[in-house]
């Protein structure tokens, strides 16, 4: 059987690093906004070329307690519009409507699947504040150009980097190209923690005291509250574990890397259509990519997927239902998305991570190529 993720086995190879953080953390006897957070949020921060990062509950948190900064700082207000993708996962969207701001969804560009630069300017409107710009699937949206467009009209940016820790264009990585960027640390991302996690990274000062008080009861000082701040903080036991697979996360980049490289070149079913690299360098060459997710499209998707099973291959669908689809914004009465549509009816994840083999590889090319068109 070919798994999906094998969370077992990649957390497996570092198992007694981790084991001996976790010592750590308990041998401290402190266990909350310790030693071990202030360690990794420097480190992350680092690794991002930011000059803050600030470690939150979990990735969604990351994006919700931004806008509410902003908001808290003046630079949005209820009713405010935020540009955020069409075909992204509910997230992005849930952060921008629990903050009382108006989620504009914009149709992707097919070829990357994120949001297209040419389709944001023609959705901003006067009530337009933000744009929310999600690196779906490991691949960086098109900043210097969606960057071009936020600063022409005076926007924040907020990227939605979950799935694209260490991806980077002309050196600039993910988390470093807007006014503030949401990280998730959930334990299948490319950097994983052994539970959930998150972080904001930024280069805002003002942003980033603001979001240390919001994520701790809205207190800059024990007891003396800003704001009506929540509960989000990343904990010690989390902070460590993250510290350890950090060190290893560029080699598992690589590593997601040379596997793509290997579907790309080796699936040759005209059935099914697979990424566009639209790099001018080879995959393995190509850090605008981490390969979070190797997703194909195909037209008889639930057919190819129940084969490659019955193959004792797994694949998942990132996502089966667009988020303008969902019961939970039935009231948006939002209109059709045929771009997002399609894209959610005909995608299907493949096997990739930084344990597969060549063997499973070339398992999973083999049962590619073996289904009927």
């Amino acid at each position: 059987m070919v798994q999906f993720l094998d969370l077992k086995e990649i957390n497996g190879q570092y198992r007694n690093e981790l084991i001996q953080a976790c010592t750590r953390v308990i041998d401290s006897g402190w266990y909350i906004s310790g030693n071990e957070l202030t360690r990794f949020e420097s480190e992350f921060a680092e690794f991002c070329g930011t000059k803050h990062a600030v470690g939150v509950a979990n990735g969604l948190d990351a994006l919700i307690l931004t806008i509410r900064a902003w908001k808290e700082l003046g630079r949005l207000k209820d009713g405010d519009e935020v540009i955020v993708p069409s075909n992204t996962y509910i997230a992005s969207i849930l952060a921008i409507s629990e903050n009382n701001l108006v989620p504009v969804l914009v149709e992707p560009d097919l070829a990357s699947y994120n949001l297209c630069p040419v389709k944001t300017r023609a959705a901003i409107t006067e009530k337009t504040r933000a744009i929310l710009p999600v690196h779906l699937y490991g691949k960086l949206a098109d900043m210097p150009a969606i960057i071009a467009v936020a600063k022409e009209y005076g926007l924040l940016v907020l990227e939605d980097s979950a799935q694209a820790h260490g991806a980077s264009i002309n050196g600039v990585k993910a988390g470093n190209w807007g006014d503030a960027s949401g990280f998730s640390f959930y334990p299948g991302k490319n950097l994983g923690a052994l539970g959930d996690a998150g972080a904001v990274t930024t280069n805002d000062d003002e942003l980033a005291e603001t979001l240390l008080a919001l994520r701790n009861y809205g207190s800059h000082e024990k007891y003396k509250n800003l704001f009506q701040g929540v509960n989000s903080r990343l904990d010690e036991i989390q902070a460590a574990m993250l510290s350890v697979k950090l060190k290893y996360l560029k080699e598992e980049i690589e590593h997601r890397r040379k596997i793509a490289a290997a579907y790309n070149e080796g699936i040759k079913n005209p059935a099914i259509i697979l990424p566009v690299n639209d790099s001018s360098l080879p995959i393995v060459k190509d850090e605008s990519h981490v390969w979070h997710l190797f997703v194909v499209r195909c037209e008889r998707r639930d057919e190819l997927k129940k084969y490659l099973a019955q193959q004792g291959i797994q694949t998942l669908i990132h996502y089966p239902i667009p988020p303008h689809q969902q019961q939970a914004y039935k009231n948006l009465n939002y209109k059709k998305y045929p771009i997002s549509e399609g894209i959610h009816e005909e995608v299907l994840s493949l096997p990739i991570g930084p344990t597969i083999t060549t063997e499973q590889v070339n398992q999973v090319i083999s049962a590619c190529n073996s289904f009927s068109c």
